[in-house]
């Protein structure tokens, strides 16, 4: 089970915002697409990423100006990232050391996905289902 088996059934279409956007129109992309976080791309690689939390975290030091600043100057840097051919559990690791939720895919340097917590315990939780399914299958023909 690797990441990029994660991308193939989920797709790997990236959301991304570019640096000198404001926090503002970050926040209205993480609204109107439901999401927590997203990478920023420059160049097409993955620079940052800009979440939930670095808003809380901005507008509890800064209060509502915090809101004009740059994305980038607001970004949790620098970038961890995963590789398609890591293992789900090892990224799953890696997210559980670092307290993190959302990792960017990269190969050879290039931003290929994006992939949550939530993307992983589901792929997960589908995998334990489906063999669970085929062990009781084969019990009932035994």
């Amino acid at each position: 089970m690797t990441i990029a088996a994660i991308l193939a059934g989920k797709g790997y279409e990236v959301i991304g915002i570019a640096g000198d956007q404001s926090a503002t129109q970050a926040v209205a992309l993480l609204a109107e697409r439901r999401i927590g976080a997203v990478p920023v791309v420059a160049d097409g690689q993955a620079v940052g990423v800009f979440s939930e939390r670095d808003v809380v975290y901005a507008l509890e030091r800064e209060g509502k100006a915090a809101l004009d600043r740059s994305v980038a100057e607001l970004m949790t840097t620098p970038v961890v990232s995963v590789d398609p051919r890591e293992t789900v559990i090892g990224a799953l690791a890696l997210m559980t050391r670092r307290r993190i939720r959302h990792l960017p895919v990269v190969e050879n340097g290039r931003l290929v996905g994006f992939v949550s917590i939530g993307d992983l315990v589901k792929y997960r939780i589908d995998r334990i289902e489906a063999e669970a399914e085929a062990m009781r299958s084969y019990i009932q023909q035994v």
